[in-house]
C-alpha cells in the first residue's frame, strides 16, 4: 500500500494539539510536559513493536515511508523530539519549536509535492524560512527568531542521507530550532 502524505500532514499538524491547549490556557506546562512524555513513551513503544513484526497494522502501512519500513518511523520521531523539547526547554522557546515542526513542516511539504529532491526548490524554502520566522518572532526576539527559522530552513530543506539512513527532518526541525532559539537568547539577551 502507498504512503498516504496528505494522512501524514494531518498527523503532523494533529500533533500540535498539546502546545494548542496550553495557548489557550487549557492545559498548564506541567500538564504539556507530561502529555509529551506519554507520548514519548507510547512512540517507543509502538515502533519497538512495529520493528519487530509483533504489530502490523494498516496505519502503519499508510503512513510510513519506503525508508521507514526498517528504521524508526516519521511519527515516533516527531513525538520523541517534541517531547525531548518540551520537556527541555521553557514553553517560550518549546512552542515554537514544535509549531515550527507541526505547521511549517507540512506547508513546506505541500510546496515540494509531489517530487522528492535532496535540496528543495528555492520557493519552498523560502516560504519555510519566512513562516519560520513569523512563528517564532511570535515567541521571542527577532534574532532568536531568525535562528530559528534558519535551522528549519536547513533542516527542512535538504534530505541528507548518513549510510543509507535518512536523517529525519522530524527531528531536526524541533531541536534544531530550540536549540538555536536558546543559543541565540543567551548572546542578545
Amino acid at each position: 500500500m502507498a504512503t498516504d502524505e496528505r494522512l501524514r500532514r494531518v498527523f503532523h499538524v494533529s500533533g500540535s494539539w498539546p502546545v494548542a491547549l496550553y495557548l489557550l490556557g487549557w492545559l498548564a506546562w506541567p500538564q504539556v510536559r507530561l502529555v509529551y512524555l506519554a507520548g514519548i513513551v507510547t512512540a517507543v513503544g509502538l515502533e519497538a513493536l512495529r520493528l519487530s513484526g509483533t504489530v502490523d497494522w494498516w496505519v502503519f502501512e499508510r503512513l510510513t515511508r519506503d525508508y521507514e519500513q526498517t528504521n524508526p518511523a516519521g511519527y515516533a520521531l516527531y513525538v520523541v523530539a517534541s517531547g525531548v523539547v518540551a520537556l527541555a526547554f521553557a514553553p517560550r522557546i518549546a512552542v515554537p519549536a514544535i509549531l515550527l515542526l507541526a505547521v511549517v513542516d507540512p506547508i513546506s511539504g505541500l510546496l515540494s509535492a509531489p517530487e522528492r529532491r535532496p535540496v528543495k526548490r528555492p520557493l519552498a524554502l523560502a516560504v519555510t524560512f519566512g513562516l519560520s520566522g513569523l512563528i517564532a518572532r511570535l515567541f521571542v526576539p527577532l534574532p532568536a527568531a531568525l535562528a530559528a527559522a534558519v535551522v528549519t530552513t536547513l533542516a527542512d530543506g535538504a534530505t541528507p542521507v548518513v549510510r543509507g539512513y535518512v536523517i529525519d527532518d522530524n527531528v531536526g526541525i524541533p531541536v534544531g530550532a530550540a536549540l538555536a532559539m536558546w543559543v541565540a537568547l543567551q548572546v542578545v539577551g
